[in-house]
């Protein structure tokens, strides 16, 4: 969620709750450099996902052509709306995002942005890769997330996040944000990372859920050789586990964190 300097007084502001994990970013460059690396034409509806006290969502106004504004926590919604009421080009929904079915929240083709807390990261990321995806998303996350995303097979970042990213959508960070950007702080280092769909996807649409279930349960055994992964994933006997491998090109020796989102989606195929 963000924040900005306004002259309205600091009293009608609603508490940070810490619970949600908020921390507002308060600085004017980052956040030009946010909507920036969302490369809007002006004929974009945006999603913003958490707009908080709504510092984005001022910087991006001027530059889309429609913004849907979800927010979880519903003083800020209410603060927005009341803040847009006269402005038909903003709609502000109050909800969990993960229960927003985005495409349909749009209404068109989107694109996404927010700032994203960071006990839900993960879930979001998972949410709004579903198709209809976005044109584009750009996210602040923490850092050692967005390190996850880009990372490559056999790097120790890698794991069922960077799979599950890269077999439908090009990821990349675009540059990094100190704690002291925000209120209050946060612990850790965050990252803005952009997201946008491949024109070449290793799965197809219909194929997506067994291929995102069957690599987050594969990572979930990521010391064990593929040959007892898929054994124990798909009661298969040692015979049949390699016909699969060998099927896919996969050796059977080898571990769930050396395989590309390639190979993952040819394994999916074979089994």
């Amino acid at each position: 969620m963000s924040d900005e300097r306004e002259d309205r007084p600091a009293r009608r502001l609603p508490p940070i709750r810490k619970n949600l994990g908020q921390h507002f970013l308060n600085d004017p460059r980052i956040l030009t450099r946010i909507v920036d690396a969302l490369e809007l034409s002006g004929t974009e509806t945006v999603i913003e996902v958490g707009p908080g006290r709504g510092s984005l969502t001022a910087k991006l106004l001027p530059r889309a052509k429609r913004l849907v504004l979800i927010e979880y926590d519903r003083k800020l919604a209410a603060l927005l709306r009341e803040r847009y009421a006269a402005n038909p080009n903003v709609v502000v929904i109050e909800a969990d995002v993960r229960t927003v079915n985005l495409a349909e929240a749009a209404g068109e083709p989107f694109v996404l942005v927010g700032n994203v807390p960071y006990y839900i990261t993960t879930p979001i990321l998972f949410h709004a890769l579903e198709p209809p995806r976005p044109g584009r998303a750009v996210y602040l996350i923490q850092r050692e997330v967005a390190e996850r995303v880009v990372a490559t097979a056999g790097a120790a970042e890698y794991g069922a996040l960077s799979v599950n990213v890269q077999a439908v959508a090009n990821a990349k960070i675009m540059f990094r944000v100190p704690p002291g950007a925000f209120q209050p702080p946060p612990k850790v280092e965050s990252a803005v990372i952009r997201i946008e769909p491949r024109t070449d996807p290793v799965i197809a649409r219909d194929e997506e859920p067994r291929f995102r279930r069957f690599v987050i349960d594969a990572f979930g055994m990521r010391r064990k050789q593929m040959r007892r992964v898929i054994r124990d994933l798909c009661s298969l006997d040692a015979g049949q586990a390699d016909v699969a491998l060998e099927r896919a090109g996969v050796d059977p020796s080898a571990r769930p964190e050396t395989l590309t989102p390639a190979q993952f989606a040819a394994l999916v195929r074979a089994l």
